[in-house]
């Protein structure tokens, strides 16, 4: 039995909605939860033994050990932010994906086309790095976000080129009779 994509029924208006909305609601849990990581960071710095756990961390997340471009860039950047560090760097990270990910989130729970393009490239940006992730450290936690985020990716896609972008309402013309 062959589908076609109008026969498609994640991509029939009502079930489109839903799913959207769905997807806008895990955005926004995304975003809750770095921006609760975020300000945690920024007053955990006075504690050093939590400190040095999340350093370890983050330091194994992000895989510093296998990138030295990884590695060189974060170096570069602790120089630069002299005061605060790479913990400091990361809380502002992670508020400012926070904000993009609300950004989208309630955008696209709107059905706001802008929002669904933005989703669009925001995680199709981070696939690369999701691999990257499995083929250094395979977890079943690290091949769900893959597929979530890869079936997000397809879905707007599908989403955004079944659904041609609405022309800007021409303004009326306003005809006013004098006497």
């Amino acid at each position: 039995m062959s589908h076609q994509t109008a026969d498609l029924k994640i991509l029939r208006p009502k079930n489109r909605v839903r799913y959207l909305k769905l997807i806008a609601l895990f955005k926004i849990a995304k975003g809750l939860l770095l921006l609760v990581l975020g300000v945690s960071i920024l007053f955990l710095n006075s504690r050093a033994v939590w400190m040095d756990n999340l350093s370890d961390w983050v330091a194994d997340e992000i895989l510093l050990k296998h990138s030295k471009v990884v590695h060189y860039l974060l170096n570069r950047l602790q120089d630069i932010l002299a005061g605060g560090g790479v913990f400091r760097a990361t809380a502002f990270l992670s508020l400012f994906y926070s904000a993009v990910l609300f950004t989208e989130g309630i955008g696209v729970y709107l059905q706001k086309r802008w929002a669904e393009f933005l989703m669009v490239f925001a995680t199709a940006a981070f696939i690369p790095l999701e691999l990257r992730h499995i083929f250094h450290r395979p977890s079943i936690t690290a091949g769900i976000i893959l597929a979530a985020n890869c079936f997000i990716v397809w879905f707007l896609y599908r989403v955004l080129k079944r659904e041609p972008a609405q022309a800007p309402t021409q303004p009326r013309k306003v005809v006013i009779e004098t006497r």
